[in-house]
């Protein structure tokens, strides 16, 4: 947790930014995993993190901003609890150290939210993710289970991640240790990248690190020699000489903080010159990405801008043709590339994605695009300081993709689809840094850099 004084001040901004009505801020229950006594690492809501600072199980915050109130609700442990899952502070002494005074029990939230309702008071609540809190939802608004979402709070969603996006000092350190945490992964993945090892062994002796460090994995780790498939969790491979390792992989620290970074590692550290002449170009457009982001340029043209390098480098390399413009226009580039450079980063390793990925990414300037591949851009909005962001271009030969464009004639002028057939066995590359928008640019969230050039990667495997 940080201090009392963070969530108080961050609450008071919350009460300021919603102005009348009930917020409601459910936390997350335990889970089962194949009974109900055995259950998956318990994992807090993120925004209930955010303004609370509790990452027990079972509680609700409710804030009513009219009569200038706020309470937990929570109930204390049993004699059946202690025994079994260990002693903690009392609940009263915990919301004390997140500035809350009143404790209530948890079955105090139906009439709390019962008697909103009966005076007509607007109830503001975030839409449910686990159908755990949906059912609560359903149970204390008198609506069916189906229903709940529907009566979401657009003015608190839209508050949070208003703040949220905006990343403090106190958050960048923490970015910074999940940051330090990810890099080492990356460093032991890299040595490991050997012939004759499995996918499997590498997973994971890196999400062992995450865990021996921080919580676990800031999502499931990608690591496959089928680059090509952008999120292949299937790590059944044994490594082959000639073949690359991509490997996308992050760790949550113990304050719920995510790092997100990728690498693609030619195994035994040997490139072809063909794996070099890709990793290249895509190297060019992540470090151009990274030289462009900065404060008022929107995060959607820094994506235009790397399809740009990626369509001139595979020009050069005879595999596209055409003019570029036209071929951006046609969205050429996401045959290759077919999702968007970046995203959010920070309690989630894609902020705030819950709460709804356009309303984090884009507004009343900044529109999703329409067109494949550019549509899957999650973030193009214009940057600001305090935003941090994933910067991962990547060059992806999926056969079946190719294919299917080839059948369709889709952008055959710009294709040399005959070409591509060489590269169907070739996998993918992707290169991912985190940044933070700084007030004249962008810095690494670490500022250690992983190994990234061909000469860096090659020599981090040999050592």
């Amino acid at each position: 947790m940080f201090t009392k004084e963070i969530y108080v001040k961050r609450r008071e901004e919350l009460k300021k930014s919603v102005k009348s009505g009930i917020i409601l801020l459910l936390g997350n229950g335990e889970a089962a995993m194949n009974y109900s006594g055995n259950t998956y690492a318990f994992r807090q809501d993120s925004s209930f993190i955010y303004y609370v600072g509790l990452d027990t199980p079972d509680l609700a915050y409710i804030l009513d901003i009219d009569q200038n109130k706020e309470y937990l609700l929570g109930d204390e442990l049993t004699i059946d609890d202690i025994i079994w899952m260990g002693n903690l502070p009392s609940l009263k002494e915990r919301a004390a150290g997140a500035g809350i005074d009143t404790v209530l029990p948890f079955s105090n939230l139906a009439t709390i939210i019962g008697a909103g309702l009966k005076s007509n008071r607007t109830i503001h609540y975030l839409k449910p993710y686990r159908y755990r809190n949906q059912l609560i939802l359903s149970e204390i608004l008198g609506v069916p289970c189906r229903d709940a979402p529907l009566g979401v709070s657009t003015d608190l969603t839209k508050a949070i991640i208003r703040m949220r996006l905006i990343k403090s000092a106190e958050e960048l350190a923490e970015l910074e240790d999940a940051g330090r945490t990810g890099y080492a992964m990356h460093i032991v993945a890299m040595k490991m990248c050997q012939p004759g090892v499995s996918e499997r062994e590498i997973a994971g002796t890196i999400e062992g690190l995450a865990i021996s460090t921080g919580n676990r994995v800031s999502f499931p780790t990608i690591l496959s020699m089928n680059g090509q498939t952008l999120h292949n969790h299937d790590h059944s491979g044994i490594l082959q000489a000639g073949r690359l390792m991509l490997c996308d992989a992050g760790s949550e620290n113990l304050n719920y903080y995510a790092s997100d970074f990728t690498r693609t590692t030619a195994v035994g550290g040997e490139y072809s010159e063909r794996q070099k002449n890709i990793h290249n170009i895509v190297l060019k457009a992540m470090n151009d990405s990274i030289a462009m982001a900065k404060p008022g340029i929107t995060y959607k043209s820094v994506h235009r801008n790397a399809y740009r390098i990626i369509f001139e480098g595979l020009r050069d390399l005879g595999l596209v043709k055409g003019e570029t413009e036209a071929a951006l226009e046609a969205g050429v580039p996401a045959l290759f590339m077919p999702h968007g450079l970046g995203h959010a980063l920070g309690l989630d390793v894609h902020d705030m994605e819950d709460l709804g990925e356009t309303l984090v990414g884009y507004d009343e300037e900044t529109k999703r695009d329409t067109l494949f591949g550019y549509r899957s851009l999650r973030f193009g909005k214009r940057l600001e300081p305090g935003h941090v962001l994933t910067v991962e271009p990547g060059i992806y030969f999926v056969p079946q993709l190719i294919e299917k464009w080839r059948a369709e004639k889709t952008n055959a002028d710009f294709i040399h689809f005959d070409k591509l057939k060489d590269y169907y066995g070739f996998g993918g590359i992707r290169l991912e840094d985190d940044i933070v928008i700084t007030p004249q640019a962008c810095r690494p969230v670490y500022e250690k850099r992983l190994p990234v050039t061909v000469e860096e990667i090659e020599a981090a495997v040999k050592s």
